[in-house]
């Protein structure tokens, strides 16, 4: 029973967290009945239907948070590959807690571990030691994968408002949920020719988008360490994907970013589409970003690995 109690509690603070050691590898379903559910939901489609307004605001709603993710959760928090002000690196970091996963701290510390182990069996999420579910899912579930490693993040941590966004994570996509059922219920009342109801706006712009976010964003787990081509001999199996580039605004250069985490570019040539740093750069433009770190000479003139 007080395991039960501690795992609800969780879902809403993630401070109340404590791990046997013994059940590290565990998955502690009530937890993660959230995330379950979110699933789930997604069948609603087959009873509210669809309308225009809700598959843009779903598609909106995607490519917003997966920016976020990628130019912010990932290339900021976790590589420092670009600098920016307090409130601008606040702001992301709420949009990046929108997606339903977890907070910018815990995602940079697991990042960070992911590059010093990165397809050893210290890495938790590698399809090379792990399985696929596993490596695409699996260990985004388990107790040992919950835990925010403050070590890894010290000099995020050190800012109160990322602290608070990672110790009660959930209650933004709380918010963002309730606040489109509530616009959704309002074009129901007042514009009934857009055919947008609250609950279609519910299913389509939050668990619809949400859940093709995260399946997307996760791919670079599990399918770029298994598909594609390998252009630098990285030490972990890293690959370029065209395909999971797209889907992912630039992740799927994958062996790029292995070897040259740092860069706030993955697309290192022309040719290679990264959506991600063209924002990067429009922001740097307004003076929002400043200092973005490119790859240096030498990975523009890679020696092949024939893999």
């Amino acid at each position: 029973m007080k395991r039960a109690l501690i795992s609800l509690l969780q879902w809403f603070d993630t401070s109340s967290t404590s791990v046997d050691p013994e059940h590290r590898d565990h998955i502690d379903w009530i937890r993660v009945f959230p995330f379950v559910a979110m699933h789930i939901m997604c069948l609603g489609v087959f009873w509210v239907g669809w309308s225009p307004v809700a598959v843009i605001v779903a598609i909106a709603l995607y490519a917003l948070r997966m920016f976020a993710i990628t130019g912010f959760y990932h290339r900021y928090f976790s590589h420092k590959a670009f600098k920016t002000s307090r409130p601008v690196q606040f702001f992301f970091g709420l949009l990046g807690s929108a997606s339903v996963q977890r907070g910018p701290l815990w995602w940079a510390a697991h990042h960070r571990h992911h590059h010093v182990h990165s397809d050893t069996d210290e890495d938790l999420h590698s399809p090379v030691t792990k399985s696929f579910w596993r490596s695409h899912m699996g260990w985004f579930l388990t107790n040992e994968g919950f835990q925010t490693h403050w070590d890894r993040i010290k000099d995020l941590a050190r800012f109160p408002e990322l602290r608070i966004l990672d110790r009660f994570d959930l209650l933004i996509p709380v918010a963002l949920a309730t606040a489109l059922f509530g616009i959704g219920g309002f074009l129901e009342a007042y514009y009934p020719q857009l055919e947008t109801t609250a609950a279609q706006m519910l299913i389509w712009g939050f668990f619809i988008s949400t859940t093709v976010l995260f399946h997307a964003t996760v791919t670079i787990n599990s399918f770029a360490h298994r598909f594609g081509k390998r252009r630098y001999e990285t030490r972990d199996n890293s690959r370029n994907n065209w395909i999971l580039a797209l889907i992912t605004f630039g992740e799927g250069w994958h062996n790029n970013h292995h070897f040259f985490p740092g860069s706030a570019r993955q697309g290192f040539h022309w040719w290679e589409i990264d959506v991600t740093w063209y924002v990067l750069r429009f922001m740097a433009s307004l003076g929002l970003i400043w200092d973005l770190r490119t790859p240096p000479a030498r990975a523009l003139q890679p020696v092949r690995s024939g893999r």
